[in-house]
């Protein structure tokens, strides 16, 4: 049983990750200028310099979760990373009365996925990473729960 709960921590670790290394490469790095000019009409302050933040959350907190090191730590820059761009970018509350339907839609669509997103970071930090990783190596077969990531 411990080889199955290991494989899907690994599993689910992985398809959590991948939204956000995605979003840093292709999404912020790869069009980093056009992301600040997104940014600054969002009303983001700084944005050339939270940007530079934002990826770096992105890809410490996904390696992290990845690789199970200090997965808490690295679930909560996610978390951080999450509530942020919600508020800025995600905020179907302020769209003007008379945008269409589908626009609002998909602003509450965005939002409410953020939302599930930063509750599998605070599952992760709650619970850890899982067995098959470096935060818990050492542990039997048996699953011994000793606090990980401390």
């Amino acid at each position: 049983m411990h080889a199955v709960r290991g494989f899907f921590s690994l599993l689910a670790r992985l398809m959590i990750a991948a939204i956000f290394l995605m979003s840093a490469v292709a999404g912020k790095i790869m069009n980093f200028n056009g992301t600040v000019e997104k940014m600054a009409a969002e009303g983001v302050p700084s944005p050339t310099i939270l940007l530079g933040g934002a990826i770096a959350f992105l890809i410490i907190g996904s390696l992290s979760i990845v690789l199970g090191y200090k997965g808490r730590f690295g679930a909560l820059l996610l978390l951080v990373f999450l509530a942020a761009a919600t508020y800025y970018f995600h905020d179907f509350w302020k769209l003007p009365a008379d945008v269409s339907p589908g626009v609002q839609q998909g602003e509450v669509i965005a939002f409410m996925k953020n939302i599930a997103l930063m509750g599998c970071m605070l599952f992760l930090i709650a619970n850890g990473t899982g067995p098959w990783s470096l935060d818990n190596r050492g542990q039997n077969a048996a699953g011994d729960s000793a606090d990980d990531d401390e």
